[in-house]
């Protein structure tokens, strides 16, 4: 048996660093990113003009890269768990999820806008956002019935 060639091992030694850096900023990038979400998706639920369900699957994006634990967490929630495994298995969200996203956000848009709000500014401002909000569910791919 021979030694095995320095070249080979300074290789070696080089993808493993990469690999802990690769690893270091997940956690300190990632897994921040995966909070930040989940703050928002969760600010989403009682805010009309911030649709919750993106933030969510997002969130589980950056923990499912950065934490386990987390992950886990939000897959185990009866709230958030269907909704992101629909997403992570099919890439798709439940047709019940989007009408109670869009409902939400709609009729609570338009109290805000109808009641809440006074001055045309902040009444086109939210309504834009609305429509934003409303888009984004929208293009989201509805799951079909039978992975609901």
């Amino acid at each position: 048996m021979g030694t095995i060639p320095a070249k080979i091992v300074l290789c070696q030694q080089k993808t493993e660093r990469r690999r802990g850096h690769g690893l270091a900023l997940k956690r300190t990038v990632y897994k921040p990113l995966g909070f930040i979400f989940l703050l928002l998706g969760l600010l989403g639920i009682p805010l009309p003009i911030l649709p919750s369900t993106p933030f969510i699957l997002l969130s589980a994006w950056f923990f499912a890269r950065s934490s386990e634990r987390w992950h886990q967490w939000l897959l185990q929630s009866e709230l958030f768990g269907p909704m992101i495994q629909n997403w992570e298995e099919n890439r798709c969200i439940s047709r019940r999820t989007k009408l109670v996203a869009m409902g939400a956000m709609l009729v609570a848009g338009g109290v805000s806008i109808g009641l809440a709000l006074e001055g045309v500014a902040l009444r086109v401002l939210t309504l834009l956002l609305l429509a934003t909000g409303c888009v984004t569910v929208l293009s989201i791919k509805t799951c079909p019935e039978n992975c609901e």
